[in-house]
Formats: C-alpha cells, sequence, structure tokens
C-alpha cells in the first residue's frame, strides 16, 4: 500500500508497470431518516455517489467505477427505483460509470417484519475506485506533502448541508415541520435539509491534469467539518473568510443552541471542497470552479502553528 489510513482512500499498486489505484467506501448516513420522513427518495443516490467521488479526488485519482448497496426492511420497488435514479444522477454529475449494486431486503435488520402496513427503512452505500494516471504530478504532492506556511484555501460553497451532521440537525429541530418554508419565498426545510451533495469531481479533475496549476492538498469538508484539513499534513490552517452561512444551518443552530465552535467542528458551513494551493494557483483554481457554476473563494491561509483556527474559535 501506498498510502493508507488516515487520508480519504487507500492508494495501492497493482502489477508491474506502476500503476494504482485508490479506493473508498461511504454511505449517506441519517439523511436516509429525512428522505423516510418526507417520503422522497430521488436525491439520496446523488449524496451516495458524491461522497465517495469527492474524497476519492483528494488523491488526485479518477473515478473509473462506483458500485452500491442498498439494504431495505421490506420490498419496495418504486422507492428502489427513485434511490437508483438519483444514483444515474449523481453518476453523471460524477462522470463515473456503475458497474454494479446489491438490493438486500433483511426484514429483521431494522427491528421489524416486511409486512406491507410496516414503514419502509433503509439504508445506503457505495464504493468507489480511483485510478491514478502516470503523470508529471508529484501525488504525494497532492495528498499534503508540499503544504507549507504561505499557502491558500480556496473553499467550493456547499449546496447545504451535503451529508453530514444529520443527527446533530435531526435532534436540534425535532418538532420542526419539515414542510414549513425555510423563510419566505424559500425551499421547505426538509427540502433544504435533502439538497444534494454538490460533485467536485470535474473541475478539481481540470485543475489536475492542467500543469499551470501547482496543488499542495485536497480536502473534502464532510463530518468533523474543517478539522478535515488536519489529515492533509499537521500545520496551522486559519480559516478567516466564510461565505454567510447557510440559512438551514443558522436555523438548526438557532433551535438547537448550538455553540458556534460546534458548528465550525460538525457542519461544512457553506464550504464542502477545500483547495491549498500556493497563492499565485489561486486564481487558477477559483476560475476552474467557475466554469462549472460553482462558487469559491480564498477562505484562509496556512500557519506555522499546529491546529485549526476558524475566526477567533480553535476547533483543532
Amino acid at each position: 500500500m501506498e498510502h493508507g489510513f488516515g487520508h480519504y482512500a487507500g492508494i495501492v499498486k497493482v502489477g508491474g508497470g506502476g500503476a494504482r489505484i485508490a479506493t473508498h467506501t461511504d454511505g449517506v448516513g441519517t439523511k436516509v431518516m429525512v428522505a423516510n420522513a418526507l417520503k422522497r427518495y430521488d436525491t439520496v443516490g446523488i449524496d451516495c455517489v458524491a461522497m465517495n467521488v469527492n474524497d476519492v479526488i483528494c488523491t488526485g485519482a479518477i473515478p473509473i467505477s462506483f458500485v452500491n448497496y442498498i439494504a431495505a426492511n421490506r420490498n419496495d420497488e418504486s422507492k428502489f427505483a427513485e434511490i437508483a435514479r438519483g444514483l444515474a444522477k449523481g453518476a453523471r454529475r460524477g462522470a463515473v460509470p456503475i458497474v454494479g449494486g446489491e438490493t438486500a431486503v433483511m426484514p429483521g435488520l431494522f427491528g421489524g417484519g416486511s409486512g406491507s402496513g410496516r414503514k419502509f427503512e433503509f439504508d445506503l452505500a457505495g464504493t468507489v475506485v480511483g485510478l491514478l494516471p502516470q503523470s508529471k504530478r508529484d501525488t504525494a504532492g497532492i495528498l499534503g506533502g508540499r503544504i507549507a506556511r504561505g499557502d491558500v484555501i480556496i473553499g467550493a460553497h456547499s449546496t447545504g448541508l451535503h451529508s453530514n451532521g444529520y443527527t446533530l440537525a435531526r435532534k436540534a429541530l425535532d418538532g420542526t415541520p419539515l414542510r414549513s418554508k425555510l423563510y419566505r419565498g424559500g425551499p421547505t426545510i426538509g427540502d433544504a435539509l435533502l439538497e444534494p451533495t454538490e460533485i467536485y469531481v470535474k473541475p478539481v479533475l481540470d485543475m489536475l491534469q492542467d500543469a499551470k496549476v501547482e496543488i499542495h492538498g485536497l480536502a473534502h469538508i464532510t463530518g468533523g467539518s474543517f478539522t478535515k484539513l488536519t489529515r492533509l499534513k499537521r500545520i496551522g490552517f486559519e480559516i478567516d473568510d466564510l461565505p454567510p452561512m447557510p440559512k438551514i444551518m443558522q436555523l438548526v443552530m438557532e433551535r438547537g443552541r448550538i455553540s458556534v465552535s460546534e458548528m465550525y467542528r460538525t457542519f461544512n458551513m457553506g464550504v464542502g471542497f477545500c483547495v491549498v494551493a500556493p497563492e499565485d494557483s489561486a486564481p487558477l483554481v477559483t476560475r476552474a470552479f467557475s466554469r462549472y457554476r460553482i462558487r469559491s473563494r480564498r477562505i484562509g491561509r496556512v500557519t506555522a502553528s499546529a491546529g485549526v483556527t476558524v475566526g477567533s474559535a480553535r476547533i483543532a
């Protein structure tokens, strides 16, 4: 194994020609419970693909295949079809083929039988394989080895909570009608919670293939939020210019009386993906995101002291 635990994917060499593959497995978490509450299953498939491909590209790998696994307490073909439509949509956005999958009906898994009157319950996960191309680019550098003081952190905007922090969000919003409006003229709270995870594959692969762009680290901001930056290197990451907090996160913070520091440790706070690069590469990074209509901005910098700070809050 070339790179194992602690990063976003495991990398192994295959054959004798120096080829390498990266693999990663992830799921949607308790976001599936929101889908069940609203009886809407067309977006969680996108999330499943996103959580996998967004992680594997952090190693510089090109996603080349994806398989999924659905476990449910009863056979419901219409719901499975909705989930499958989301998986297909996510695969198109992530430019990765779905080469197989498994659906397992296990009545006892979720604590009940499979009768038609029983509430449908399910879990969803997937696995992605990525190929690390043999090129002049230094993969070890992309994994964080070249991150140094003075580098900047470019944050690509998220589309909401993505697929993390839902246990805390559901607790904070317990008793809040999910079909009520998040704000006047806006989506319902439920629709905001089910907004699919943004997929960053295409702009990131463009950067990796552009010899003019120097990249020192890539981070998918998921559970643990900006503490994920420490996966790249034990150095200082200072976040000082985040986009406005998404309204759904404002509501979660207010209803749950959650501290600002806890929010920064749990939710993406409007930034779903980070690129660490020298300052002169920053405009090229933001340009790559904008080509795919993904907003991005410089949100911070690398410092000499170890840890992660957001504003005045130290979170790691």
